[in-house]
């Protein structure tokens, strides 16, 4: 059982890794145009949060090594996009506006999380359900951003809001993890992982009727926004 959770473990790793790294072609488009458009700083500073939070349990819980280290690798690339964004921002405006979501999510709450549950908490198993249970909220409502897409294709009857094989890999990513949760019977990881893998499956239902329609107008940078916040808001384990 302890080699057949480590495999499907290192599948979920490669694939989360795949996932982690698709937003390297949106920065390479923002940093030859040495500007960030359209493309919103939240999902970015969002996801480092959830891998933040992720690679804190992974290291808290004894048996948690392969959440530890691709959350870690997660946390990093992440850091690398927010620092990016912050360099190639359109305007001040945006500007201050990631470096407060930075200030008050990626170090003020997770400070804040850790803090609390490495001073007040006693007892490894009360801190692995504290961290486990703010993980775990986290990544339902980060699963459940991407379905503003799905309204987005039903309304256009175009897939151009919601790309083939990101969504194929989330769901991918969802299934590996939910099952590698329930092997090592951890509901922290079960459900949202569970949660996501459903939704997207119905991403990719949706992606089936809609995939031969004829699109309505649609403006590259509107994709490219769509597409990118459809990744960086469920890149994580």
């Amino acid at each position: 059982m302890d080699s057949i959770l480590f495999i499907i473990g290192i599948t979920g790793n490669i694939i989360s890794v795949l996932v982690f790294t698709s937003p390297i072609t949106t920065f390479w488009r923002i940093v030859r145009s040495k500007s960030t458009e359209e493309f919103e700083p939240a999902p970015y500073v969002l996801t480092l949060l959830n891998t933040l939070l992720w690679f804190y349990y992974g290291v808290t819980k004894p048996d948690g090594l392969l959440v530890a280290t691709v959350n870690g690798f997660g946390a990093v690339m992440q850091t690398i996009y927010v620092v990016l964004f912050l360099i190639y921002a359109v305007d001040h405006a945006t500007r201050v506006k990631t470096v407060k979501l930075v200030a008050t999510l990626d170090i003020g709450f997770f400070g804040l999380v850790f803090t609390a549950t490495t001073l007040a908490i006693d007892g490894l198993d009360m801190k692995i359900l504290i961290i486990g249970l703010i993980c775990a909220c986290l990544s339902v409502s980060m699963y459940g951003s991407p379905m503003a897409a799905v309204r987005t294709v039903i309304a256009s009857r175009s897939v151009e809001f919601m790309p083939f094989f990101l969504s194929f890999f989330l769901f991918l990513n969802g299934a590996v993890w939910a099952t590698y949760a329930v092997l090592d019977r951890d509901i922290f990881l079960g459900v949202p992982n569970g949660i996501g893998c459903f939704l997207g499956g119905i991403q990719l239902v949706i992606y089936a009727i809609y995939r031969n329609s004829r699109a309505h107008t649609a403006t590259d940078d509107g994709s490219q926004a769509a597409s990118s916040h459809l990744l960086s808001s469920n890149a994580h384990v």
